[in-house]
């Protein structure tokens, strides 16, 4: 029988801190967060925040700006626009991977657990290393290529109705909810795109105006680049934007099995 060892420090460590809300708050919620400092050399560990919600803003990021306000200035968290344009907060929430400038904590039902996005390195506490994404995504160059030269003066036009192509596609924000919860990208994260990549991928595949679509198709027709994509449908369930990257992975394939008809 094979034996699997966890690698150092990822083990869980039953020494979390306390933080109460202080006061006389009667409206206070509990929230257990996820603290993993790598330079300390500890184990992670959760800490449990009581909040009270009637001094607190509405959404979870709220509650984490709060926590590292007024009771533990370490914490460490991304945010930038608090208005789920940037993709910043993507965290796991519950369970579910999300945004947490756009989670109500209403939404969340008990104590509310808090921990980084998935099957990805932790920089420190709530912040995945984002390194090994981002050079998926420079990998399916994603800006429009064209080798007719641009019409002196004048912007490459498109219809409206192959404008509506890209819609459902160009909203991506890069947030990697959907790929942090995809099993395939879990398994296999070191070859395959993943959702988000590959519905980038075939934002430009979609786009009138790009004139590479066959280069593009050859970097993509891979068994694992694109193949490993069995439509468990988790990436279409997160995604805070209500988009579906499985539906532009079909596409895609579709593109290149007509290619070979």
């Amino acid at each position: 029988m094979a034996t699997f060892t966890l690698p150092k420090n990822s083990k869980i460590s039953g020494k979390g801190k306390a933080h109460a809300a202080g006061g006389d708050g009667k409206n206070v919620k509990t929230f257990k967060v996820y603290r993993y400092d790598p330079d300390s050399g500890e184990n992670p560990r959760y800490d449990k925040f009581d909040i009270d919600l009637d001094e607190c803003g509405p959404m979870v990021l709220d509650a984490l700006i709060k926590m590292k306000s007024d009771q533990d200035s370490t914490l460490t968290f991304r945010r930038s626009c608090r208005e789920g344009i940037c993709g910043s907060c993507a965290m796991n929430i519950n369970g579910r991977n999300g945004l947490a400038c756009t989670t109500a904590i209403e939404d969340c039902k008990g104590e509310v657990r808090i921990t980084p996005l998935p099957h990805m390195d932790v920089i420190k506490d709530l912040v995945p290393d984002f390194t090994h994404f981002y050079a998926q995504y420079a990998s399916i160059k994603p800006w429009l290529q064209t080798m007719t030269p641009e019409p002196s003066g004048k912007e490459r036009l498109q219809s409206p109705e192959d404008r509506e192509k890209l819609d459902g596609l160009y909203e991506c924000i890069l947030c990697a909810c959907c790929s942090t919860s995809c099993p395939s990208y879990w398994w296999n994260s070191d070859k395959f795109l993943g959702p988000a990549i590959l519905l980038q991928a075939y934002r430009w595949l979609a786009d009138s105006r790009d004139e590479m679509t066959g280069e593009r198709l050859d970097e993509l027709e891979d068994p694992f680049r694109l193949y490993r994509c069995h439509t468990i449908m988790n990436c279409a369930n997160v995604c805070p934007k209500g988009l579906s990257p499985a539906k532009a992975i079909a596409e895609t394939k579709k593109m290149v099995a007509e290619r070979h008809i």
